[in-house]
């Protein structure tokens, strides 16, 4: 499965970064016509990902007319001034992936080009039917399909079996319950919220993924913030129940990724809301030992997580876009190896590779699809599914991470960190 760091790095076109590309593996695939179209990729999985991801590129071979494609992988280090910059000079790609809501400012911009006589292509070959459902929704805006659905990353429930059996507890599937296997743990000296809620640490995804479990979220109909509202001041108190009941290390505040993913090895971890590639990421003995729970039912009756489509994007500043969409129809015809061959990329988004021996052999990942994908919702909730330009004010954002750490250390109430969140997400959209 995916390394979470890699697939959380989505903060779009907005952070200040180095200029440079990595320009390693990059590489031509013969025949064609003209200029090559640039396909520019992310290392969202292990080091087998990218030379895999190489070969079947390279394997492209364009009809007659056609640009063949260079291939070139891109640091998540540098990406943000690397797409930035180049998509300015028209240097950039004809075809990318990136951060998951990039696509949605680029076309902002006038930068990208449509997907939708991509997909009306695709409804002729059955790729169309083959996504999961809902994903092709989330790429949608009122100018058409910005982007196609390439990788899902999400937090869900991630249980250490062993230290549930140890503490007499039973796998929670709602907030009681949660409280509950919570206070059996506390007795074993394990938490049962693990969460990371420093600045290098995923815990505002965390709680918005809980407001979201609570039919709350972000975002209104109209996607502007609305933060303060009933089902999320609920949401938060019970986080602030956990806390106050020593359901949560102390230390999460400041805690990053690996701090978290050691106190997952030591056992102090037991319960907590992480990326599909948690327990990869453990390794070892730890493995076979990490285990999907069920989606939990939150107060209001509801179920919801938090998901992100990552995906690819096409440019207006392409040799080709003929071409573009004929390497598309190619790649996605093609990919599925890079998850039969577990190359640590995130969760699949065809049913044909979901579906697959070799994808559903990893019980987690298989339950992560069939349980998790459909009560899952996107940073727009809980106004809608489909992304738009605006969510890149709390992906992976100052006040984001702010308001998580305003919450873990109770520095402020539930009411009052949501109006906190409020007013500093009103005021970037100002900016």
């Amino acid at each position: 499965m995916n390394d979470t760091r890699l697939l959380t790095r989505r903060s779009v076109l907005a952070g200040s970064a180095a200029v440079g590309l990595t320009a390693f593996l990059a590489a031509c695939s013969g025949g064609g016509a003209g200029t090559p179209l640039k396909f520019w990729n992310m290392p969202w999985g292990g080091v087998t990902f990218n030379p895999l991801d190489k070969k079947i590129s390279q394997a492209y071979k364009p009809a007659s007319g056609l640009p063949s494609v260079a291939y070139q992988a891109v640091q998540w280090g540098s990406f943000v001034a690397t797409f930035a910059s180049a998509i300015a000079s028209k240097t950039g790609p004809a075809v990318s992936s990136g951060s998951g809501t990039q696509a949605f400012q680029f076309a902002e911009q006038g930068q990208i080009a449509m997907a939708d006589d991509l997909l009306d292509s695709w409804k002729k070959n059955g790729l169309y039917d083959d996504f999961l459902p809902g994903l092709l929704d989330t790429m949608k805006t009122d100018k058409g399909y910005v982007a196609v659905p390439y990788n899902l990353d999400m937090r869900a429930l991630w249980l250490r079996t062993s230290l549930l059996e140890k503490a007499g507890a039973t796998a929670p599937t709602d907030w009681q319950s949660y409280l509950d296997a919570c206070e059996a743990l506390k007795k074993i000296g394990s938490y049962g919220f693990g969460l990371a809620a420093g600045a290098q640490g995923n815990g505002f995804q965390v709680l918005v993924g809980l407001l979201i479990n609570n039919g709350g979220g972000l975002f209104d109909e109209e996607q502007k913030p609305n933060c303060v509202t009933d089902a999320n001041v609920q949401a938060l108190e019970f986080v602030v129940e956990m806390i106050r009941k020593g359901y949560v290390d102390p230390g999460s505040p400041a805690y990053t990724t690996d701090n978290a993913q050691a106190q997952w090895k030591a056992g102090t971890f037991a319960m907590g809301f992480e990326g599909p590639g948690l327990a990869a990421n453990l390794g070892g003995s730890i493995t076979p030992d990490m285990a999907i729970g069920d989606p939990l039912t939150g107060a209001t009756g509801k179920k919801g997580a938090l998901y992100f489509p990552n995906n690819i994007m096409m440019y207006t500043n392409t040799p080709s876009q003929k071409g573009s969409e004929a390497f598309m129809t190619y790649y996605y015809k093609n990919m599925a190896p890079l998850w039969t061959k577990h190359t640590g990329i995130g969760l699949p988004v065809l049913k044909s590779i979901a579906e697959s021996p070799e994808f559903t052999a990893d019980a987690n990942a298989a339950k992560l699809i069939s349980d998790w994908q459909p009560i899952s919702k996107t940073w727009a909730a809980p106004g809608g599914d489909a992304l738009f330009s605006n969510v890149t004010i709390v992906d992976s954002t100052t006040p984001m991470t702010d308001w998580a750490q305003n919450v873990v250390s109770l520095k402020q109430s539930p009411r009052e960190s949501l109006q906190t969140l409020q007013t500093r997400l009103e005021a970037a959209l100002k900016k």
